[in-house]
């Protein structure tokens, strides 16, 4: 990128780094299990908040939303809706019930009345992919970034940076546990917040602190001119189109109630009390920051130009950095850049620690070992899968490098959805529920999803596509949802009544009276 100065700009990466990585090994403490996983649940509901807000906005919120809205407009501005309107569904029905039911994972709740052995396995088999689907966006992302800030245009120079980054992610998560990747994740928030705010503020000062100039400059510099004002820029070509937005808006608003590392971060807290109050304040500092990213990415339209931002390395996923630049020079690029690196490694960090611990408890300690798996051996596992999912994440990164992060974050969500939400609401409040339902519906939805993508044009048929060079789609749309999540609600329903009696009468009552009260969940 012409006047870029790629020594400042992994300068102050290196710095950020340097900083979180002292703090993971000055908060880490890993004796137990519980030290390991939760945090021991000592956070406070504003401190697991603003974790939580720090774990949730990932690449997608920073890179991909602000390109998608300064291409697209009205269109790219719904990701930030649908992110945003998810936290409803898990403050309402899940938090709660989620914190007090369970211990570390998932797995802890879909198990509590059901067969322990195969409703784990199935709950980390779910974990395990829906991370790796999130991670490998996040990895695209890091991609991205480093084309435009270090010039490097060659893929095995941005797959060497993928690597660093997956490297230095897996540090984290070994040193500090859910403890230390809390921490970076709290300044990691505070940083892309602040951030946020400040290109706001330049922004609407470039433009006389007036929104409607700064929209019509955005419009003008648009190929599309006041198209991106309304509905359609991207989504209302035909009736296929529309299709496509509604199934992705299913996946945002029903996928947050169902992230693994969302849902994981609900035992980082002393009760349920806490846990309705971390998802007030996540709710709250995110609203503010996807007001942000409305003029972050009208104003990356209006600075910048549409063209030039598909031009840059990196595409869409640009014009945040491009914007940075442009306004700010170097500097606030550099800074820019560090805060999107901090984005992508607190992010990646906490999938993986929510990945490896669901491996470690829920398959390790009570599949294979039956319940038997003593804290040390249980975490030195986790560790061992910290290391693995690292490196098949830095793989999937590379493949998918170049993808719109947003794109790619709403395919994790439809996998969330179709997996997990159903199974969770279905243990939560029916009590007629039973494991060949909770199988049927985690197997039943994760297949689907998957079978659809890997069919879709997501793979192969366009030239966008993960293989542009193959066409073996069949399947019209770009996310299953719409599709893949009522199969998973109605593979539960089917499941449950032709699995035989309900589980356990006694078990289900004492899971009602525990989610309800919260007694007996310390």
């Amino acid at each position: 990128m012409i006047g870029a100065n790629p020594v400042l700009n992994m300068s102050i990466f290196g710095v950020f780094v340097l900083i979180t990585l002292y703090v993971v090994y000055r908060v880490s403490s890993t004796g137990t299990a519980s030290d390991y996983f939760a945090a021991g649940g000592r956070f406070t509901g504003a401190q697991n908040g603003i974790a939580l807000s720090g774990d949730y906005l990932s690449a997608a919120s920073f890179l991909g939303i602000a390109g998608a809205i300064a291409v697209y407009g009205y269109d790219g501005f719904l990701y930030s809706i649908g992110f945003l309107v998810g936290w409803l569904v898990n403050l309402l029905l899940v938090a709660e019930l989620l914190r007090n039911t369970g211990r570390f994972t998932m797995g802890d709740v879909l198990s509590f009345r059901m067969q322990q052995r195969p409703v784990r396995a199935a709950a980390a088999v779910s974990t395990l992919v829906i991370s790796f689907v999130y991670m490998i966006a996040q990895m695209a992302g890091a991609g991205s970034l480093v084309a435009l800030l270090l010039d490097v245009h060659s893929s095995s120079g941005q797959a060497l940076v993928i690597a660093a980054v997956g490297l230095v992610m897996v540090v984290y998560v070994l040193v500090g546990g859910m403890k230390g990747t809390t921490w970076v994740q709290i300044i990691k928030a505070g940083m892309l917040i602040l951030c946020a705010a400040m290109l706001t503020l330049f922004l609407l000062g470039k433009f006389g602190y007036s929104m409607t100039s700064l929209m019509q400059r955005a419009a003008e510099r648009n190929p599309l001119g006041d198209q991106i004002f309304a509905p359609g820029a991207k989504y209302g070509e035909s009736a296929l189109t529309k299709l496509d937005f509604v199934s992705l808006s299913l996946a945002l608003v029903l996928g947050t109630a169902g992230l693994p590392h969302v849902l994981m971060r609900f035992y980082t807290v002393p009760n349920a009390l806490q846990a309705r109050r971390s998802v007030v304040w996540a709710t709250v500092t995110m609203a503010g920051f996807y007001l942000c990213t409305l003029v972050i990415g009208f104003g990356a339209g209006a600075v910048n130009g549409t063209e030039a931002i598909l031009a840059a390395p990196g595409g869409e996923n640009s014009a945040a950095p491009l914007l940075a630049f442009r306004i700010g020079g170097t500097v606030l690029l550099g800074i820019v850049a560090a805060v999107a690196f901090a984005t992508i490694l607190a992010v990646v960090a906490g999938l993986t620690l929510t990945a490896s611990a669901s491996f470690a408890h829920d398959v390790y300690a009570n599949v294979v070992k039956r319940g038997a798996a003593d804290p040390d051996s249980e975490v030195r596992v986790a560790r061992w899968t910290a290391l693995v999912i690292g490196a098949a994440s830095i793989v999937g990164g590379i493949l998918v490098n170049g993808q719109n992060i947003a794109f790619l974050v709403g395919l994790a969500f439809a996998f969330a959805a179709s997996a997990n939400l159903s199974t969770l609401l279905f243990s939560l409040f029916w009590k007629r529920f039973n494991t060949r339902g909770t199988l049927w519906g985690i197997y039943g939805g994760l297949s689907s999803c998957l079978v659809l993508v890997v069919f879709s044009p997501v793979v192969s048929g366009a030239p966008d596509s993960i293989l542009p060079n193959a066409d073996f789609a069949w399947f019209p749309l770009s996310n299953p949802g719409v599709v893949s999540i009522p199969i998973s609600f109605l593979c539960g329903v089917v499941g449950t009544f032709l699995g035989g009696p309900p589980s356990n009468p006694r078990r289900t009552a004492e899971m009602e009276v525990r989610s309800l009260t919260g007694i007996g969940s310390t």
